[in-house]
């Protein structure tokens, strides 16, 4: 069964030596430049500098692929403080929003390299101009584990439009959400709406969220374990959907999850849409978002379309509940 862990372009364990040989990223002093990163505290590997760059290529092909990692998330591209000093002289506050795309690089030459391209996948939360040729997938980053339109499931739908129509065509969530602040809790309602929603993205992945003793659990209990076996078979018979979605992505540029008007470009009513999606030409998803909800209401372009789990028939250009 393959593996996926997680890495981010810093280095704790590894330090002293990309310390002694110079791979640091510098401060003001001219010392090695530690960032704090929530668990520990970290020298940043200067991505700028060619000696350390291939140095921890290579650690990410030690590290990660030859043991056998089925993939990885590419975590904190956006963690170079702009008060460092690097090794090419150019200011970190410009470097700051290509460093991503250096990091997006770095990962995808280390599987070009050992020919593992398209086999292994990472993905990441950081982009920037230039990611869009190396980052295999990007993931919405770490969202409260609630509603909200800002920060929570809503969030969610909003995001993956706007990267797909900056070049990102592969998109996904963490189930459920992983921040988990103050008095908040992922609900059983919360993760099973999630789950929803995931099994018609490209990729359908958990997390446990950084309180995990707060947070509801996908084996909760009997019928959350039921309702993921449910979506997971829903999300796996999709497989040969996805795999022409994916690989159109790759030949053409045009995303796995598509606003409609990319398909309905006459439709104005489709411009207004931040919150239902298609998935690949011919599947229309709109996720319910909002807590207690046993309705919802969708728009649906002209068109010829079917309910999925009904086989009722609609014929489009207007609103259904």
């Amino acid at each position: 069964m393959p593996i996926s862990t997680r890495m981010l372009p810093a280095i704790k364990t590894s330090a002293k030596e990309a310390a002694k040989r110079g791979y640091l990223a510098k401060d003001a002093a001219g010392g090695d430049y530690l960032v704090e990163f929530g668990e520990f505290y970290g020298g940043v590997v200067d991505l700028t500098n060619p000696e350390a760059y291939a140095w921890f290529k290579e650690v990410i092909k030690k590290n990660m692929i030859e043991l056998g990692c089925g993939g990885w998330m590419a975590d904190f591209g956006e963690y170079l403080p702009t008060d460092t000093y690097l090794h090419n002289g150019v200011s970190a506050e410009i470097m700051h929003n290509a460093w991503p795309a250096l990091w997006a690089k770095c990962n995808y030459e280390a599987l070009e390299e050992t020919g593992k391209l398209g086999e292994i996948l990472f993905f990441m939360r950081a982009g920037s101009t230039g990611s869009q040729k190396y980052s295999t997938m990007m993931w919405a980053g770490d969202q409260n584990v609630d509603w909200s339109l800002d920060d929570g499931l809503a969030s969610v739908v909003p995001a993956a439009l706007s990267l797909a129509m900056t070049g990102h065509g592969l998109h996904h969530s963490d189930i459920g959400g992983y921040t988990t602040l103050f008095e908040m809790k992922r609900s059983k309602e919360l993760l099973l709406r999630w789950c929803d929603f995931s099994a018609f993205t490209p990729m359908m992945r958990t997390h446990e969220g950084n309180r995990p003793g707060d947070n509801w659990q996908f084996d909760g209990d009997a019928e959350t374990i039921a309702h993921f076996a449910r979506m997971t078979t829903v999300f796996t018979t999709l497989k040969p959907y996805l795999k022409e979605a994916v690989a159109l992505n790759a030949k053409s540029g045009l995303p796995v999850m598509r606003p409609l008007f990319l398909h309905y470009e006459d439709d104005a009513q489709t411009y207004t849409l931040k919150y239902q999606y298609l998935l690949g030409r011919d599947i229309l998803v709109a996720p319910v978002h909002e807590e207690g909800r046993s309705d919802w209401t969708l728009y649906l372009p002209e068109d010829n379309w079917v309910h999925a789990w009904t086989g009722e028939a609609f014929p489009g250009r207007g609103s259904y509940r």
